[in-house]
């Protein structure tokens, strides 16, 4: 079958490498299928051009994947009412995050004829040999699809189980000399990034977190490796960035990973998503020895009050003790702060302001968003029960409107004094990062003409 990837817009100068769609394309191409990467978000196509392709040429099948944004929201339906208006209309196959908990209204917004609930590896394979043998779509486990106009859905797909029998990524596919530009912490002009995913799943449950699958599961270090050897040798690539929810899952799960770094001899830099609970001294200086250079934190609150209703598992001793231990490593930690979560209050907000500053090592720009309950999160499920939100459509279409402004209020504040407590902190916050740029732009500027310094290499952005 001929099959359209689209890769969506995301209004970015440099993209994140689609790693999911990625995936299927390796497993629809190695099923002798032929794979097309429609790639909007390197060109910035609008719609229409979209629709000219599938007006001018056949597919058979066009997928297409999204997170729970409100820009991805808008942007499915544009490109969706693209797909529908199409000459020669695809078969629809949509998935991701945005869509898996909520797909009857998705359905009813996009015409998909099926959703992917879940890894859609197994699943994509099983819904092509179902149009090919003329099956039903109701013997394909893990979907929602489109039963003469009702939204059907099948039963839960279990979980794959052992992640290195699915094949790389079709890299190849793909613009990988754009991709490989995305700018990471502590990465030189010079070095190229890639993703790379070292398992799937998170072992927390914290309430604002929507999770498709539960616990945890690991890619092995040999399986891992063999995938950095192949970006390095045909990319080039040597920063590579851990795209998985928590790559620091335990304590010997992080010590398997630095030990693999280290005993295979690659020189890389790298950074993943971590947990200040298993930032020890002993663990982040192997982490640095293996070339990590950056570990990104939920921290989310400095309200002890508030971590425990969102279910954290955190307490303010571990996040003080592990952000000091990682900076005391010589790696930059990134400081994940929201605010608006259940109970949390001005002080709350503040109390995480005054934590940004403390601990500020300027790697980073520093601000606070507030918090959001996409669809299928238990937050979610709460403001449904407390009405504060009526329905999905009331999220997407209503509520959600930007991820910087308010979506639903669970505090005690007036929606106006919420959104200028923000203001207020994230002002003091954007203050001191320009403060400390413009104090290191003029000390630049003094080390070059009175110390003559013949490194400088222009007062530019990177």
């Amino acid at each position: 079958m001929r099959i359209l990837l689209v890769v969506y817009d995301n209004d970015s100068f440099v993209s994140w490498f689609p790693q999911g769609l990625a995936y299927i394309a390796t497993v629809w191409r190695n099923a002798g299928h032929d794979v097309t990467v429609y790639s909007q978000d390197v060109y910035h196509w609008p719609e229409s051009h979209l629709q000219s392709l599938l007006d001018t040429e056949i597919f058979d099948v066009v997928g297409v994947s999204v997170i729970g944004g409100y820009y991805q929201y808008r942007k499915l339906l544009k490109i969706s009412e693209a797909i529908n208006r199409a000459k020669h209309r695809p078969f629809y196959i949509l998935g991701g995050h945005g869509p898996a908990p909520e797909p009857e209204y998705f359905m009813k917004k996009t015409q998909a004829d099926v959703i992917v609930i879940g890894e859609g590896e197994q699943t994509a394979l099983e819904i092509l040999e179902a149009l090919e043998n003329k099956r039903t779509m109701a013997s394909v486990a893990g979907i929602a699809y489109n039963d003469n106009g009702n939204c059907a859905r099948t039963s839960p797909r279990d979980l794959i189980r052992n992640l290195d029998g699915i094949s790389f990524p079709a890299w190849d596919l793909f613009p990988m000399d754009h991709y490989t530009m995305m700018r990471m912490p502590h990465i030189k002009n010079s070095e190229r990034c890639g993703a790379v995913q070292s398992g799937r799943g998170c072992t927390f449950k914290c309430n604002f977190c929507y999770r498709m699958d539960k616990g945890f599961r690991a890619r092995s270090i040999e399986n891992i490796l063999e995938e950095i050897r192949i970006l390095i040798q045909d990319y080039n690539v040597s920063y590579i960035a851990f795209t998985d929810e928590l790559t620091m899952s335990s304590e010997e799960r992080t010590v398997e990973i630095c030990e693999g770094f280290l005993k295979s001899g690659l020189k890389i830099k790298w950074d993943c998503n971590g947990r200040l609970n298993y930032a020890k001294p002993k663990i982040l200086k192997l982490m640095k020895d293996a070339g990590c250079v950056f570990i990104n934190y939920g921290i989310e609150s400095m309200d002890q009050k508030a971590l425990f209703t969102m279910k954290k598992g955190l307490t303010l001793k571990m996040i003080h003790e592990g952000i000091q231990n990682t900076l005391d490593s010589g790696i930059s930690p990134g400081y994940n702060i929201i605010f608006g979560n259940i109970g949390e209050t001005r002080e709350s907000l503040q109390l995480g302001v005054e934590f940004l500053l403390k601990y500020d090592d300027h790697a980073q720009m520093r601000t606070i968003r507030p918090v959001t309950p996409y669809p299928g999160s238990p937050l979610y499920d709460y403001a449904i029960q407390k009405g504060l939100l009526k329905d999905c459509e009331d999220f997407y279409e209503n509520k959600h409107v930007n991820s910087d402004l308010l979506a639903v209020n669970f505090t005690d504040m007036t929606d106006s004094e919420f959104h200028e407590a923000l203001y207020e902190a994230n002002v003091t916050l954007l203050n001191a990062y320009y403060d400390h740029a413009r104090i290191k732009a003029i000390e630049t500027a003094r080390r070059l003409y009175m110390e003559r310094d013949a490194s400088f290499r222009g007062f530019r952005q990177s």
